[in-house]
């Protein structure tokens, strides 16, 4: 997961850490004249460097941002990853989804450093405050079934879905006191997959993958961004990324209410009760044991209240939660 938004403290020189390569990489990639003139980290995302280029030239100034993997474990994945997201920023151009536009990708660190995308920069932030958490779903609700809804030809479809976890690798949390929330959950996923209707997935949709402009009622969605996880499959597994991500979050209520506003705003998750719960259950318990990692990048912004037991006592509430709706 890799979220984007908001510039962190201070700024840093494309060549600094010996990121010369780097830099001459953008620069050959840019318009007659333009250099890169200032350099921003982003804030979040822990698979991925992300930093805001300010380009001037001879046109004026414009923003760019550039994504690199640096971290040893991920870099072996860089030019799957890269590869794809660079296919699916191509694909999303002209739609009415408010993707960045690709300028240029290194999968390979031919010429980087490093494994390297360079993309457009969309408007808005990352907010992730409790207030006004209800509209920004409904708004992601509304922006996900965009997604679900492109026309993809076959040739342009993305990979299928991988799933994040099995039945044998989830290990309860060290400190629960409810084994048997546990055993009943993974043994809904022990199954075979449900039949599904397969669509354009995001794969990764949260509200850290969601740039807003505006504040409380006004916010809306300015960009859709992390592109590296498309993939085609069921409706249901963004539906159930986000609705984790949202209780872990805001609450088990905001995590359980996603759905609905999805198909509020005229989706169409899996008709039988028992293969919406599968795919909402894959998704839950993938997050064991990484809520943590999620949350480093949550409480960036500011969240520094979700704590680990929070957290822990969320997940297991969401858990229950959807074994009493959905069993």
């Amino acid at each position: 997961m890799v979220t984007s938004g908001e510039s962190g403290p201070g700024t840093a020189r494309l060549a600094d850490r010996g990121r010369g390569a780097t830099r001459a990489w953008v620069e050959r990639e840019l318009s007659e004249a333009e250099r890169v003139t200032a350099v921003t980290r982003l804030r979040g995302g822990w698979t991925s460097e992300m930093r805001r280029l300010d380009i001037d030239g001879p046109a004026g100034q414009r923003p760019l941002v550039l994504r690199s993997f640096v971290e040893p474990f991920v870099v072996p994945h860089a030019e799957g990853l890269l590869t794809r997201e660079a296919a699916t920023l191509r694909l999303l151009d002209g739609t009415d989804v408010p993707a960045p536009a690709l300028v240029a990708v290194d999968a390979t660190a031919r010429y980087c450093d490093h494994p390297s995308l360079l993309m457009s920069l969309l408007p808005g932030t990352v907010l992730l405050d409790d207030e006004g958490a209800a509209q920004r779903a409904e708004s992601m609700a509304r922006e996900l079934l965009r997604i679900h809804r492109l026309s993809v030809t076959v040739e342009a479809r993305p990979r299928d879905y991988e799933a994040w976890t099995s039945a044998d690798q989830v290990r309860p949390l060290v400190a629960t006191s409810r084994p048997e929330l546990w055993r009943r959950a993974v043994d809904v996923i022990r199954r075979e997959p449900p039949e599904y209707r397969p669509c354009f997935l995001h794969r990764d949709f949260h509200p850290g993958n969601v740039l807003f402009t505006g504040h409380g009622g006004d916010a809306r969605i300015g960009g859709v961004v992390d592109w590296v996880e498309t993939s085609w499959g069921p409706a249901d597994l963004d539906v159930a990324h986000c609705s984790t991500s949202l209780a872990l979050l805001h609450g088990v209520p905001a995590g359980m209410r996603f759905a609905d506003q999805y198909v509020a705003a005229g989706g169409r998750p899996a008709e039988e009760r028992s293969a919406h719960l599968y795919w909402r259950l894959l998704d839950t318990l993938a997050f064991v044991p990484d809520a943590e990692k999620a949350a480093a990048t949550w409480r960036e912004t500011g969240r520094t209240d979700l704590t680990p037991d929070l957290l822990a006592g969320r997940l297991e509430g969401y858990l229950q939660a959807l074994l009493d709706r959905y069993a």
